[in-house]
C-alpha cells in the first residue's frame, strides 16, 4: 500500500487520536519507573500534531508532514522524551528527502533513522531498556516485508516480543536506571509506547484501505 500526502496526513491524526487511549497504561508504566509524566507528554505531543496537521498545505510532501510533525511535538512539552521523540522525527523527514509517496520501504527506512538518532542523542543501545527496543526490530520487519499490511504486521509482533523483553532487562539510561536492579521486572514504556503507536497506525491505515 502506497500513500499519499492526503492520506498521510489523515493516518498520522487518527493513528495518535487513537494513540492517546493508550495514555493512563503509559502513565502507569512510567510511574513504575519514571516520574510517570510519559501519558502526558504522548497526550501534549500527539494531540499538537493533529492539530498542526490541520494546518498543512494539502501539496505538503511526506519530508515537510514529517518536520510539522516533530515542531509541533517538541514544542508541545519540554519532557527529554518529547526532545528524543521529535528529533527522531526530524531525522525521519531527512530521510524522505526525496520521497512523494509513503510505502513500506519508505516506512523502514523513516523508522530506522528515527531510531538511530534517538540512539544517538540518548547515547542508548538496543537492550538498554528504553523505546530503541521496541524501534530498531520494528524497522528491520518493516524493511524485510514485500509490503505494507505484511510489513506493519510483522512491525507490530517485533515491536510486542521486544516489550515482553523488556521486563528481564535492567533499565541503564534516564530517571529509570537509578532502581537499578529493581528495574527488573518492569515492562518499559517507553517500548510499550512504540508498540501502542504501531498497533495505532494499524487502525488507522485500515480505514484508508476501505
Amino acid at each position: 500500500m502506497i500513500m499519499q500526502s492526503t492520506e498521510l496526513v489523515g493516518a498520522i491524526q487518527r493513528s495518535l487520536a487513537e494513540l492517546v487511549t493508550y495514555a493512563d497504561e503509559l502513565r502507569d508504566l512510567d510511574q513504575a519507573l519514571g516520574d510517570g509524566d510519559l501519558g502526558i507528554t504522548v497526550s501534549l505531543g500527539a494531540n499538537a500534531v493533529i492539530e498542526a496537521l490541520d494546518a498543512i498545505a494539502e501539496d505538503a510532501r511526506p519530508a515537510e508532514i514529517a518536520r510539522a510533525a516533530a515542531k509541533a511535538f517538541a514544542n508541545a512539552n519540554p519532557s527529554t522524551m518529547a526532545a528524543l521523540v521529535a528529533g527522531g522525527l526530524l531525522a525521519g523527514s531527512k530521510a524522505w528527502a526525496d520521497v512523494e509517496d509513503v510505502d513500506v520501504a519508505a516506512a523502514a527506512t523513516f523508522v530506522r533513522a528515527a531510531g538511530d538518532n534517538i540512539a544517538q542523542r540518548g547515547k542508548t543501545q538496543l537492550g538498554d531498556k528504553t523505546i530503541l527496543d521496541a524501534i530498531l526490530p520494528a524497522a528491520d520487519a518493516l524493511a524485510a516485508a514485500a509490503d505494507g499490511p505484511a510489513g506493519l504486521e510483522d512491525a507490530i509482533a517485533a515491536a510486542e516480543k521486544a516489550v515482553v523483553e523488556t521486563r528481564d532487562l535492567q533499565s541503564r539510561r534516564g530517571r529509570a536506571s537509578w532502581l537499578q536492579e529493581r528495574s527488573i521486572g518492569l515492562q518499559d514504556p517507553g517500548a510499550t509506547a512504540m508498540l501502542r503507536f504501531l498497533q495505532s497506525w494499524q487502525k488507522a491505515a485500515a480505514v484508508v484501505a476501505r
